[in-house]
């Protein structure tokens, strides 16, 4: 049941990107979009939040409330802004596969901040550093080479220039990015995906202190809406931008706001809770292959070399990280029942690691 949830949000995610391009090409305030897209998830929470959990849900404090804040920043408007806006200058295959390198910024800022320790003395250690040089090449590959066009298909089908084109409007932007565009659009994607690995760390603690998924995305995602409102106010004053017809801007907003996030949000937090974290990062390269055959498909978006392996580089960092991870937190089950052997340096390694996660929370 959860490989096939997770795989279900992984679909709906991988459609999202390709609204969020349509929608960009129509000449939206990308501002405005995030806005609207949490404060929609929000009016679809707080009724699904109040009946199921209403009877079970503990008070509010103002730790809750800083950390929800804090989650809703971070997971929420800063890191859609910055997402929206690295899909405009590159592409939604680009975007999607930059995100899988989140693991490994978070070992990273996990590292810098003293909640773990490299623990090279032992193979899950040393997997997780080697993950991390592998995705941080992957990455860079990814952004300064080409390569080649290796697209297997060809599509006649082009919803970019069709709707662009039935509106008669001369909104370009993102469809064929300038190499400047690019490396910008590299760095606001490197920007959301730091963003989205400290959320990660200030969510755990949230769900510690307050352990109600639905009731837990609500205040996020309300947080986020207010945070992201202010953003778009201060960034455009104009009434125009925020106009929204039955159109795809409409159609975006109704689809993120509800089941890019008021579903994915809650199912996702399900699935952790269920296998683990690691467990719902494994499947984040089967978005990265939805949405190149759907951005090949359907937006005219090219497959070159640069593209494929770089894309191949960060998959491969990515399970390198969850493998180590996984296999930290196996020995340190194992070590806890008395049913595993291991060297000196691995008991020495994993106990200095445990103490430091210890001391931080």
């Amino acid at each position: 049941m959860p490989a096939l949830l997770m795989i279900a949000l992984m679909v709906l995610l991988s459609i999202m990107n390709m609204l969020y391009k349509l929608t960009i090409n129509d000449g939206m305030n990308l501002k405005v979009l995030v806005a609207l897209r949490f404060t929609w998830a929000t009016i679809c929470l707080t009724p699904v939040a109040y009946v199921f959990e209403r009877k079970k849900r503990s008070r509010l404090t103002r730790l809750i409330m800083f950390q929800a804040f804090l989650s809703g920043l971070f997971g929420g408007s800063l890191a859609q802004n910055l997402y929206v806006a690295s899909v405009s200058l590159t592409s939604a295959s680009f975007a999607t596969a930059m995100t899988n390198i989140i693991p490994t910024i978070t070992f990273i800022l996990a590292v810098m901040f003293r909640l773990e320790l490299l623990a090279m003395r032992t193979t899950a250690g040393k997997a997780k550093v080697m993950g991390t040089l592998i995705g941080l090449g992957g990455a860079m590959l990814l952004t300064f080479y080409k390569g080649v066009e290796i697209t297997p298909w060809k599509s006649s089908l082009d919803l970019l220039h069709h709707h662009r084109d039935g509106h008669n409007t001369t909104t370009t932007v993102g469809v064929h990015p300038e190499s400047g565009s690019h490396a910008t659009g590299s760095l606001l994607s490197v920007g959301c995906c730091i963003s989205y690995a400290i959320w990660t760390i200030v969510q755990a603690k949230l769900m510690r202190s307050y352990p109600y998924p639905l009731s837990a995305a609500m205040l996020m995602c309300f947080m986020a809406s207010v945070q992201a409102l202010i953003f778009a106010l201060c960034g455009d004053r104009d009434r125009g931008g925020w106009r929204v017809g039955f159109d795809i801007r409409l159609l975006t907003v109704i689809y993120t706001g509800l089941a890019a996030t008021a579903v994915t949000l809650p199912g996702m937090s399900w699935c952790i809770r269920k296998k683990g974290p690691l467990y719902s990062m494994m499947f984040n390269p089967l978005m990265l292959v939805i949405v190149s055959v759907l951005g090949s498909v359907f937006l005219e978006e090219k497959l070159h070399l640069g593209s494929i392996f770089g894309a191949v580089m960060i998959i491969i960092s990515l399970y390198m990280v969850l493998w180590g991870k996984g296999r930290e937190q196996m020995l340190s089950v194992s070590m806890q029942a008395g049913s595993c052997t291991l060297t000196e340096s691995e008991t020495s390694s994993i106990s200095e690691s445990v103490i430091a996660l210890d001391e931080t929370i």
